[in-house]
C-alpha cells in the first residue's frame, strides 16, 4: 500500500535528497563540533553552517545573517523570545488562534512573573480582526505575539497589518510562522515583525530538533538570553557575549540538523517558495472543493483561498477523529492528524472541542493531485452507507 502522507503540518516529509545526504555525511565524514576548532573538518563544518544561516536568513529577507538565531525547535524559538522580552507587570496580547508553544509560556508567566495577558477572539474562519488587537493595547503592554498561519484552519491572520499597529504604538511584535515560512513568501520587514520564530523541521524542510529566531536590529537590547555557557568565542571572560548570534546560542548545536536544515533552505531557493506556494495553494483548492461536496462533512477555514496556507480541517459526522484517521491510516494508507493540534482554544472557538477536534490534511512541496483525490475519495467511502465495509 502507497504511504499517503498528508501530516506536513506537524513535520516535512519527505525530505530534499540533499537534506538527508548531508546529514549522513556530516555523521560519517565531518563529525566535528561548530565554531570550537581549526581543523580542516571542523573549519568545513563552521562554513556550512554560516551556510545555513545566510540562507535562512535570505528565505526571510533579514539583511543580516547573524540575526537568525539557531534553536531546538519552534517551541524553543518562541520560549526564547518570550522568556527573554517579558517582565513582571507586563502585559501582552495574542489570540485564540495561538498554538500552545505561545499560550502555555504565557500562562506560566502570568502565573509566576504576574504576566497580564489578553487573548483576542477570531471568526468563523479563524481570523483575528486588527481593531481588536488594536483596542487591547494598554499602557503597559510591551508585546504582541500572533500566529502567522493557522494550524488547524489554514487561515492566513493579516500579520502585516498587526505589525504596522505595533509599529505605531511602541510594541514589540513576535510573529509564529511554524506553518508560513517555506509555505508561502516570508519578508520579516513587510511584516514588521521584531522577533519571528519557526521551527526548522516543516516548512523549512530540515530534520526535526531545528528551530530559527529571526531578531530585528536594536531587539536585543530589550531580548535577554534565558541560557549562558560556552559559545567558542571570547573564553576568557565571565560574561555572556554580547555579539549575536552568540549571545543566545550556547552550548554545542545540533550541527547534523542545522546543516540538514541548510539543505532544505537550499532546495527552497532553487526551486522558488513562489513556485511551492502556487503548487499547494492549487492542491489546497482541490482538496476543499472535493471536500466541500461530501455530505455529512464540515470544512473549516477561509473559503477564498488566498488567505491560507495547505491546512485544511474537517469534521465529519458519525466518526470520532482519531477513529476516522486511523481507519484512513489501515485501509488506505492515508496519514492525517486527528484531535486538538495543541491549540484547544482555536478549537473551542470553532465549536469542535468537545467532538474531539478535527482531522487534519497538510500539505507540503512533495504532495501531488493523487494524493488529493485519495484522500477525498477515502474520507467519501467513509460517509457512505456501511462505511466500515466499503472502505478497502
Amino acid at each position: 500500500m502507497e504511504r499517503i502522507y498528508l501530516d506536513n503540518a506537524a513535520t516535512s516529509w519527505p525530505k530534499p535528497e540533499a537534506v538527508y545526504a548531508i546529514v549522513d555525511r556530516y555523521q560519517r565524514q565531518l563529525g566535528a563540533p561548530a565554531g570550537r576548532s581549526a581543523y580542516r573538518e571542523a573549519n568545513e563544518v563552521e562554513r556550512l553552517v554560516n551556510d545555513a544561516r545566510r540562507r535562512v536568513a535570505q528565505l526571510l529577507h533579514a539583511a543580516e545573517p547573524q540575526r537568525i538565531v539557531f534553536t531546538g525547535n519552534g517551541t524553543d524559538s518562541l520560549n526564547m523570545a518570550l522568556h527573554g522580552v517579558l517582565r513582571p507587570g507586563d502585559h501582552v496580547i495574542g489570540s485564540v488562534a495561538e498554538h500552545n508553544s505561545i499560550l502555555r509560556p504565557l500562562q506560566y508567566l502570568h502565573d509566576q512573573r504576574d504576566l497580564q495577558v489578553t487573548l483576542v477572539g477570531c471568526d468563523a474562519a479563524g481570523i483575528v480582526d486588527p481593531d481588536e488587537i488594536r483596542r487591547a493595547i494598554r499602557s503597559n503592554t510591551r508585546l504582541i505575539a500572533l500566529i502567522h498561519a493557522s494550524n488547524v484552519t489554514g487561515a492566513l491572520q493579516p500579520v502585516a497589518d498587526v505589525g504596522r499597529l505595533a509599529k505605531d504604538h511602541g510594541v514589540l511584535f513576535l510573529v509564529d510562522a511554524a506553518q508560513s515560512v517555506g509555505h508561502l513568501p516570508v519578508d520579516v520587514d513587510a511584516l514588521n515583525a521584531d522577533l519571528l520564530a519557526a521551527p526548522g523541521h516543516k516548512g523549512l524542510l530540515g530534520p526535526l530538533g531545528t528551530g530559527v529566531l529571526y531578531i530585528r536590529p536594536g531587539v536585543e537590547q530589550q531580548l535577554m538570553p534565558i541560557r549562558q555557557g560556552g559559545t567558542g568565542s571570547r573564553s576568557d571572560s565571565a560574561q555572556q557575549p554580547a555579539e549575536l548570534p552568540d549571545r543566545y546560542e550556547s552550548g554545542n548545536p545540533n550541527v547534523p540538523g542545522i546543516l540538514g536544515l541548510g539543505a532544505g533552505a537550499a532546495y527552497l531557493q532553487q526551486r522558488g517558495v513562489e513556485a511551492i506556494c502556487r503548487h499547494e495553494r492549487e492542491l489546497t483548492s482541490q482538496l476543499v472543493a472535493r471536500l466541500s461536496e461530501i455530505p455529512g462533512v464540515t470544512v473549516y477555514g477561509p473559503r477564498d483561498l488566498a488567505p491560507r496556507v495547505g491546512v485544511v480541517s474537517i469534521s465529519v459526522a458519525g466518526y470520532d477523529p482519531q477513529e476516522l484517521a486511523m481507519l484512513l491510516d489501515a485501509a488506505c494508507g492515508i496519514q492525517v492528524r486527528a484531535g486538538l493540534h495543541c491549540a484547544g482554544r482555536m478549537h473551542r472557538a470553532l465549536g469542535t472541542a468537545e467532538g474531539g477536534g478535527t482531522i487534519r490534511f497538510s500539505l507540503g512541496p512533495f504532495t501531488i493531485l493523487e494524493h488529493i483525490v485519495a484522500a477525498a475519495e477515502a474520507v467519501e467511502q467513509a460517509c457512505g452507507p456501511n462505511p466500515r465495509e466499503r472502505l478497502p
